[in-house]
């Protein structure tokens, strides 16, 4: 990595911006070790994922999980990809 920043000053020199970006993930990954069960640890491991993905596609994680429950009953199944944040 050193060479890396060596060959173009413009890179950053530390990764703080990265693991600053992961720490909250790293954090709620000691949490769900208390899930209560694994198949519960996957379901908020499935929900954490949904909403980091929402505040990386620039949503609001509440607004875009509220959308999405309520438009799921009436979604087919086949079209289940149209709810995901990116699209």
């Amino acid at each position: 990595m050193l060479t890396r920043y060596l060959d173009d000053g413009d890179l950053p020199i530390d990764n703080n911006w990265v693991k600053n970006r992961i720490r909250p993930i790293a954090l709620g990954r000691q949490n769900w070790l208390f899930a209560g069960s694994s198949r519960a640890g996957e379901r908020a491991a499935a929900v954490m994922s949904l909403i980091h993905s929402a505040k990386l596609n620039g949503l609001d994680p509440y607004d875009y999980l509220r959308d999405v429950l309520e438009r799921l009953p009436t979604q087919p199944a086949s079209r289940i990809n149209e709810l995901l944040p990116h699209r």
